[in-house]
């Protein structure tokens, strides 16, 4: 597992950054960060949730044949992208031998490989490919955020968890969404995560709209674009296809061009 401040480039933790070890840490921590900075280096370091926390570390332990020999990151994994962004992209939380093991988003795993891809198609990404924090990916007026901060077992954070993390995120968007133009979700999780968000900054009221793919609602000054998630189980089976994918992000360009 990689410790804050012991080299790893794209850390932005040190060996004093503040540790959340509960909820109200969490809340504490996320309200009082100065900068976007701040945030990520202290959401990168939380420990609030110890099932999370368990599961993150023994998968870092416990490492998949095939990448036995790299170094797990082993810890949350923050949002990535430009601290201004046009494009907001919500996921769900990081793959256990993806964002888990790289220590960025999306990046080592077959969801990565489809999301950036289709992000360099519609021209919000230098390359095509997400390999590791390392690779040198770069997100054109996009940046690409999550709920939940830590790999779950199964994929399925629980409610208390979800809901612990949530103050990071809401933090974040405090700061991002000044600039934004378009928000697309991926899958029903993030589409109501972003709609949680919106009631906490008090940005939207009522309930949550019918999330599916394409569907479109104007929000407090944006929009707000659902696409179903890049996981193989939608890839694999044809639910969702590139040109699925590519048409969502296609609006999304427009919308932060208009």
């Amino acid at each position: 597992m990689i410790r804050p401040g012991t080299g790893f480039p794209t850390d932005k933790a040190s060996g004093t950054t503040p540790v959340a070890h509960d909820p109200a840490d969490v809340v504490r921590l996320a309200g009082s960060a100065p900068s976007l900075d701040h945030l990520d280096a202290r959401s990168s370091v939380c420990r609030a949730c110890p099932r999370l926390v368990d599961w993150r570390e023994d998968v870092a332990t416990k490492r998949r044949a095939a990448y036995a020999a790299d170094v797990y990151w082993g810890r949350p994994v923050t949002g990535f992208g430009v601290a201004r962004p046009s494009v907001l992209v919500m996921g769900l939380a990081p793959a256990a031998h993806g964002g888990n093991r790289t220590g960025r988003i999306f990046t080592g795993d077959r969801s990565g490989d489809w999301l950036f891809a289709a992000l360099h198609r519609a021209g919000l990404a230098n390359q095509p490919t997400s390999v590791d924090a390392h690779d040198g990916l770069q997100l054109i007026d996009t940046r690409v955020t999550l709920p939940v901060r830590c790999a779950p077992p199964a994929n399925k954070p629980l409610p208390e968890e979800r809901d612990a993390c949530a103050p990071w995120l809401t933090r974040e968007l405090g700061w991002l969404l000044p600039t934004v133009k378009a928000v697309v979700c991926l899958g029903s999780f993030g589409w109501q995560a972003m709609f949680d968000q919106l009631r906490a900054l008090d940005r939207w009221s009522g309930r949550t709209p019918r999330f599916g793919h394409g569907a479109e609602v104007e929000a407090d000054g944006f929009s707000v674009l659902g696409c179903f998630h890049v996981s193989q189980q939608n890839t694999f089976t044809g639910r969702l296809t590139e040109e699925m994918l590519d048409a969502v992000f296609a609006r999304a360009v427009e919308l932060a061009h208009a």
